[in-house]
């Protein structure tokens, strides 16, 4: 009986647990997607200003050390790779 007890209390505990990590994860990736976008944003800009044209849409020109050391950062909500826009040479 007090095993039973002590189980349903900790699935209630975990009820209540699991669903605000979850919620604190996407917090997360969101605001690490919003500086990846920015950080990127800049680099194009500085990529302009360096060449005097703009990056293909899949970046591969800053893919290289003296853009991004350790390569362009993926969208961290699902991992994907970032394209930039042609027409506002900004990421979308």
């Amino acid at each position: 009986m007090e095993l039973l007890a002590v189980v349903t209390i900790l699935g209630i505990i975990a009820a209540i647990v699991v669903p605000r990590v979850t919620t604190s994860s996407d917090t997360a990736k969101a605001k690490v997607n919003l500086h990846n976008k920015g950080t990127i944003n800049a680099a194009i800009e500085r990529y302009y200003i360096e060449s005097g044209s703009w990056p293909s849409a899949n970046l591969t020109e800053l893919d290289v050390p003296a853009y991004f050391p350790d390569g362009i950062p993926v969208n961290p909500i699902d991992n994907s790779a970032y394209t930039m826009n042609t027409t506002t040479h900004r990421l979308d």
